[in-house]
């Protein structure tokens, strides 16, 4: 037996577990993501000779597969999104993106400043590599399957959903602070970088994102619902891989260009969805991009589970372990309910929004990214452990508590009637 034997069944085996678990947990207090993290550490327990799970030695190949990950659910999240973008329909997410992203990422970066004795852009780097949101590992807090009607979405899986969509890309600015910070503290202490990084990293290249989705998005949407050439008209022939063509390509255009990425692929996806709401042909592209999406984050999970087991949480300190408690369980329960003061939404759902800001493979991708660009002065197994750590604790966390939380509110709403918050 081989090394690539055992690896070959392995995948056989999660590629498998990754089509029954979600039937099988389904309506109970753990998930797909929970079992694959557990997954990953008791294998590696074994007296098995794996390959070692090393983000710090292996930074390229980490952040080039979660990379992938992140752009393929953030095609998957717009195309399942059903309400139209507006400054009214979308009040909600753009309340946590405004206020609740902002004040988690500052008292974070406090927290770890204060608690952990980082140097501030360290400090910086964890409270905005830790920012985005993640529903996909836990699969009740996010919206399901296309529909044809706009309304088809209660407020707090639609909220988590967007929040998830847009603060995937709106993170990048804050980590593009911290390696500027981390640049001028190694020249002497220097302000000078706030200029540029507010009209370049902030202005200039969030606006290439949003156009470049845009303009993708709708020409994409030309292209599959209404070019004259049928052979163009993709959505008459119902293949799903095209999903990861316009994914990549959106993300490809938009990085040559200088923009952020993750915000066009999810901007190109929400336009692709307008150009024709209720075509059956959102639910093929949306199940694809879904099907890819679960096949990456088991992938990732599993070797997450390797890293905890190998001693990837050695270099955790109490406090580290104490600021990643804090943002779970303090920071962004606080901070979400701060934004949606003045919400229309019940306040059963402002708490659950409130409280399931996951964290997930989006948080590896960035602390990976970072890495490539600095070494913050040799804090690398200190941030890799707290982020590990981060999410290990918010898998479980939240992986337990999705599907009594979310059943028992969809009950109180039907209780209370359509219309009505529960």
């Amino acid at each position: 037996m081989t090394l690539s034997d055992l690896i070959y069944g392995g995948l056989g085996v999660g590629a498998l577990a990754a089509a029954v678990l979600p039937r099988v947990v389904f309506k109970r207090p753990f998930s797909m993501p929970m079992v694959f993290l557990a997954a990953g550490v008791l294998v590696y327990l074994l007296p098995v000779p794996l390959p070692a799970v090393d983000p710090i030695r292996d930074r390229l190949w980490v952040e080039h597969i979660t990379e992938v990950c992140v752009i393929v659910s953030l095609m998957g999240a717009g195309l399942a999104i059903n309400r139209p973008m507006g400054p009214r329909s979308w009040v909600g997410t753009w309340r946590l993106l405004g206020i609740t992203m902002p004040l988690s990422i500052a008292v974070t970066a406090v927290l770890a400043w204060t608690l952990l004795d980082w140097p501030p852009a360290a400090a910086l780097l964890l409270a905005a590599v830790l920012a985005p949101t993640d529903p996909v590992l836990a699969a009740e807090v996010r919206v399901g399957e296309p529909t044809d009607s706009e309304h088809d979405e209660d407020e707090v899986r639609f909220t988590l959903t967007s929040e998830a969509g847009l603060n995937d890309g709106l993170a990048f600015p804050f980590v593009m602070a911290a390696l500027a910070l981390a640049a001028a503290a190694g020249t002497g202490w220097s302000a000078g970088w706030i200029g540029e990084w507010v009209l370049a990293d902030v202005l200039g290249r969030i606006a290439v994102g949003v156009l470049a989705g845009v303009v993708v998005g709708r020409l994409l949407g030309w292209m599959f619902f209404r070019a004259r050439a049928q052979e163009l008209r993709l959505s008459e022939h119902m293949e799903g891989f095209v999903a990861l063509g316009a994914t990549f390509l959106a993300y490809g255009v938009t990085e040559l260009l200088h923009g952020y990425g993750f915000l066009a692929v999810f901007l190109t996806a929400c336009t692709l969805r307008a150009a024709e709401r209720s075509h059956g042909y959102h639910n093929v592209l949306h199940e694809f991009t879904e099907q890819i999406e679960r096949l990456l984050t088991v992938v990732l999970l599993f070797l997450l589970g390797g890293f905890i087991a190998t001693g990837g949480l050695a270099a955790l300190s109490w406090q580290g372990a104490a600021v990643s408690l804090l943002l779970l369980l303090v920071v962004r329960p606080v901070t979400g309910w701060l934004g949606q003061l003045g919400f229309g939404a019940g306040p059963r759902e402002r708490v659950v929004t409130a409280v399931f800001g996951l964290r997930g493979i989006g948080s590896l991708f960035y602390l990976a990214y970072a890495f490539g660009h600095h070494d913050f002065d040799g804090l690398a197994e200190q941030l890799w452990a707290a982020v590990a750590f981060t999410v290990l604790v918010s898998v479980i966390l939240h992986g337990a508590t999705a599907t009594p939380v979310i059943t028992r509110l969809d009950r109180l709403r039907r209780e209370a009637g359509p219309g009505s918050p529960p």
